[in-house]
């Protein structure tokens, strides 16, 4: 807002998702504080409160209701959070194919997604995904270390892994979407 007029100003060209969030910028993140800053930002620039005011500021209110929602849904989510951790640091991005090595890694991956693959019974699915949970914490954790020992380049690699879970995960759902 500006100062002298209270205008909604324009958000910023790259703006600092945590420090909008108003978070550390660690992979460590306290969910309920992330959630609380959420709505409260959003209440002061959801587009429903800035109905009666002049069009530009109707459209910056848009614009930042918007960034304020990808910065949650970024922070909130281990994998999205981890990568934008690097994207900051300047390593590029997490893929896949970082974790080709691991050939025990893959043939997991591999067994799990023809397991997907074959089956329609639902008890296969629930136990998969047990399983993707699982996994996907235990990756968390070791993002975590990773980054407490700033170790980029094992975060990296782990957070590639749970790109697979995460594919995993969605394969999964729409397994479950009854057709």
């Amino acid at each position: 807002f500006c100062p002298a007029c209270r205008a909604l100003q324009p958000p910023g060209p790259r703006p600092d998702l945590f420090r909008l969030m108003d978070c550390d910028r660690s992979f460590r993140i306290d969910a309920r504080q992330l959630q609380r800053r959420f709505r409260s930002l959003q209440r002061t620039v959801h587009p429903d409160r800035f109905g009666q005011r002049p069009p530009k500021e109707q459209h910056y209110s848009e614009q930042h209701s918007s960034l304020i929602n990808k910065a949650y849904q970024t922070l909130l989510n281990p994998l999205s959070r981890g990568l934008y951790l690097l994207e900051l640091s300047g390593v590029e991005p997490a893929q896949e194919t970082d974790c080709d090595a691991d050939s025990a890694f893959l043939t997991e991956i591999m067994e799990i997604n023809e397991k997907l693959a074959e089956s329609k019974n639902e008890e296969v699915f629930e136990e998969i995904e047990t399983l993707i949970k699982v996994k996907q914490e235990e990756l968390t954790r070791e993002v975590t270390a990773a980054f407490e020992r700033d170790d980029l380049q094992e975060a990296k690699k782990l957070l590639a892994k749970m790109k697979y879970f995460a594919n995993l995960e969605d394969k999964l759902k729409t397994k479950k979407i009854p057709s």
